[in-house]
């Protein structure tokens, strides 16, 4: 980490300590995150942060595998170690199968995506954010392609998804949250077995 993890104690003012106690809430039992600990150094922004990232993790019809899909794959293109590790376990638990995050971490291909068992949804899905993240621009034809598939709301809700985790992972590599930024990508680890091959 770049900065030190924010100290808690004693809370600067009862706003600030409004803040935290919102960040634990959101949080649960897992307790606070190094995210939150380096967010917490602005709790303006921390306030924010959750607000916008508790409607994207909580507020959206996409079912859990898309939206996993999508985070992790941003996590692979930005070398975003530690959104990976929060993320993969949570891809796993949506019913992604292990076969299909190897693959999403170790290749490009929608052919490959599609032998190791992601759906057209969650293929489509992935081509969208891997553009996203790499170009901005996102093409007619993977426009179209997701288009088919998804309704306007979804189509709204899978664009601030991009967005939002595009934002956390560079805020986390540019910070080092988690001291993962010296991990290489193909030595992410999938949940269950251990570290890339």
């Amino acid at each position: 980490m770049r900065l030190p993890y924010t100290n808690l104690s004693p809370a600067p003012n009862p706003a600030e300590s409004q803040v935290i106690s919102e960040t634990l809430a959101r949080r649960g039992a897992s307790g606070l995150l190094p995210l939150d600990l380096t967010l917490l150094h602005s709790p303006p922004i921390t306030s924010g942060w959750n607000a916008f990232l508790g409607a994207i993790r909580t507020q959206t019809l996409l079912p859990a595998d898309l939206l996993e899909l999508a985070i992790c794959r941003i996590a692979v293109i930005n070398s975003a170690h530690f959104e990976w590790t929060q993320h993969a376990p949570l891809a796993l638990a949506g019913g992604v199968t292990p076969q299909g995050l190897r693959a999403l971490r170790d290749s490009d291909d929608d052919g490959e995506w599609e032998k190791m068992g992601l759906t057209e949804k969650q293929r489509a899905v992935v081509g969208f954010a891997s553009e996203s993240t790499r170009d901005v621009r996102i093409s007619n034809a993977t426009f179209e392609r997701v288009r088919g598939l998804f309704c306007d709301r979804e189509m709204v809700e899978i664009a601030a998804v991009v967005a939002a985790y595009n934002c956390v992972s560079r805020f986390l590599v540019a910070l080092d949250v988690g001291e993962g930024n010296s991990v290489e990508v193909k030595d992410y680890e999938i949940p269950g077995e251990g570290r890339g091959e």
